[in-house]
């Protein structure tokens, strides 16, 4: 009876690990093919090229970035193409994750997950988005501004390219924060009452989060800490209106039984 059972456990997690590998597969294959249109339309040099936008837009009339390495100038612009090919198959990936784990969830739980991808995508979009055309325009003029007029910059694009996958990532994450404090009322870790509570600390710890990912400069740190600030707050109010919602169905509910018992035609 144990043999069978261990051999029945055993097939169960090859057949995970076959599915795991299948959503993997397609993951990449959509990423892969969104980069190869990427490659052949508009081209490697006209995506950096909008990537690179904000810093040229900040430069010096007829100062450009450099490149320091051999190959950068080739393999700088194939990893921005790979990024923004990410990007676009992203509502792809996030679904193949979510077909993998949902067979696993409960009816209801089905339900919310869609929904979830879609918002987290949309939020991480609006995120980068957000960093591109305001933080990027206001902190690289705000350096350039500045620099002493000894000092002609010239930025490197590998550390360029760097700096901007950070702040993409920084923000993108950023803008997750109503997902997270949703989530967090949802399962039941949390109370949007002691959400309320911890505010502070909620804005100390954005400040400290923004001084840590950003340059160091107050305006990039106010640039971060105060989306994330806001965007709690934006969490709290849906988990707080979700809750009463979830009350007002409960007492409906409730009420239902009483109703009927007190019906004249049951007497």
């Amino acid at each position: 009876m144990s043999d069978a059972s261990d051999d029945s456990s055993q097939d169960t997690f090859i057949s995970h690990l076959v599915e795991l590998r299948t959503r993997l597969v397609r993951a990449v294959a959509a990423v892969l093919g969104v980069f190869v249109v990427l490659f052949i339309f508009p081209g490697p040099s006209a995506i950096y090229d909008v990537l690179a936008q904000p810093m040229l837009a900040s430069l010096p009339q007829g100062t450009r970035m450099i490149a320091t390495g051999v190959i950068t100038p080739f393999m700088v612009p194939i990893k921005v193409t790979l990024l923004a090919a990410f990007v676009l198959a992203l509502p792809v990936v996030l679904y193949q994750a979510w077909a993998f784990v949902a067979p696993g969830l409960y009816r209801h739980e089905q339900r919310l997950a869609l929904p979830l991808i879609l918002s987290s995508t949309l939020l991480f979009l609006l995120g980068m988005a957000f960093c591109y055309f305001v933080v990027f325009h206001t902190v690289f003029s705000f350096i350039a501004n500045f620099a002493p007029q000894s000092i002609t910059p010239a930025p490197d694009i590998e550390a360029y390219v760097g700096f901007v996958l950070t702040m993409f990532i920084a923000f993108g994450v950023t803008f997750e924060v109503p997902i997270a404090v949703v989530l967090l009322v949802k399962t039941g870790v949390v109370t949007v009452r002691k959400l309320r509570e911890i505010r502070g600390y909620v804005i100390v710890g954005a400040f400290v989060v923004a001084a840590i990912v950003t340059p160091p400069d107050a305006l990039s740190q106010i640039l971060l800490a105060a989306p994330l600030c806001l965007l709690y707050e934006v969490g709290v109010l849906v988990a707080a209106s979700l809750e009463r919602k979830k009350a007002q169905l409960a007492d409906a509910e409730g009420d239902l039984p009483s109703r009927a018992t007190d019906d004249p035609a049951d007497s």
